[in-house]
């Protein structure tokens, strides 16, 4: 285990040292370089930036489908409750009826 963690160290170290070298050694002026070095973080940035908007616009697409399966659930348990209510209000609209047949029986 000491072995595997002093030779990953070591891999790290080599390369902060090719790194610092490669700067130091490098072609281009310091500020070309460091110019580079921003433009490629501007571009990862707006990588990064587009990919967040992408999966931003897929949840909100995804959230208004939901919403409006919802809606329509919704819609329909209204719709079917109503006609229930309506079934069941004619039911007992008839035993009242037939209540009220009955009653005028008993009074004569």
């Amino acid at each position: 285990m000491a072995t595997k963690n002093n030779s990953f160290i070591a891999l790290l170290a080599a390369a902060a040292v090719g790194l610092g070298l490669g700067v130091l050694f490098a072609p281009d002026k310091g500020s070309r370089t460091r110019q580079k070095i921003k433009d490629g973080f501007d571009d990862l940035k707006d990588e990064v930036k587009t990919k967040f908007n992408s999966l931003e616009g897929e949840a909100k697409e995804k959230f208004s489908k939901s919403k409006d399966e919802l809606i329509n659930t919704i819609d329909d348990l209204l719709s079917n409750s109503s006609y229930k209510a309506e079934e069941a209000i004619t039911f007992l609209e008839e035993k009242l009826a037939e209540l009220k047949k009955q009653n005028a029986k008993l009074q004569k």
